[in-house]
């Protein structure tokens, strides 16, 4: 990893995430009610429980909105929920304005067209594999897991080791 990637990433805050694609595979499943379906990979999770008891805080930026967002989000406790953010720049400015950060203190991961904006101007953006080459081409880095697969764990891995807390985790997990 460059140098400067280590030196950006050290900055970091805030962990923002796209939902469809990036927590999940992207795949949008209905039951006969027409109720949604989401599913959402557990060791995900558990990073984001780390990074929260690391001191960075985490949020959600979705362009849809969906009642099982709601609920991990909330299972999780991730910091902030935004969901109906279409077009995502808005949503976002008014994010790190309430939470007293700057574009630097943050890492975006995303994977479509309405990431880009928010890519374009935090301090890490963050692509997974599966996204668009647009959101690709914006990314300082992508993840190896794809979206919903742990490519969450993945930056939040990278996140806590660049930053030195990752060994103390494990000390403290035994």
């Amino acid at each position: 990893m460059k140098a400067i990637l280590k030196k950006k990433i050290q900055k970091i805050k805030l962990l923002v995430m796209d939902v469809d694609g990036v927590l999940t595979d992207g795949t949008i499943a209905l039951n006969n009610e027409g109720s949604e379906i989401k599913l959402f990979n557990v060791q995900d999770g558990y990073g984001l429980v780390l990074l929260r008891e690391a001191g960075i805080k985490t949020a959600i930026l979705s362009a849809r909105s969906s009642g099982a967002v709601t609920i991990r989000g909330k299972d999780l406790k991730i910091d902030k929920i935004c969901q109906d953010a279409y077009p995502k720049q808005g949503v976002y400015r008014q994010l790190i304005q309430e939470l007293g950060l700057t574009d630097e203190d943050v890492c975006f991961v995303g994977d479509d067209l309405p990431d880009l904006a928010v890519l374009r101007r935090v301090g890490v953006a963050v692509a997974v594999p599966n996204a668009v080459g647009e959101v690709k081409e914006a990314a300082h880095y992508i993840t190896k897991s794809h979206g919903g697969r742990g490519a969450v764990r993945e930056i939040v891995e990278l996140i806590l080791k660049v930053q030195g807390k990752w060994e103390k985790i494990l000390t403290q997990l035994g």
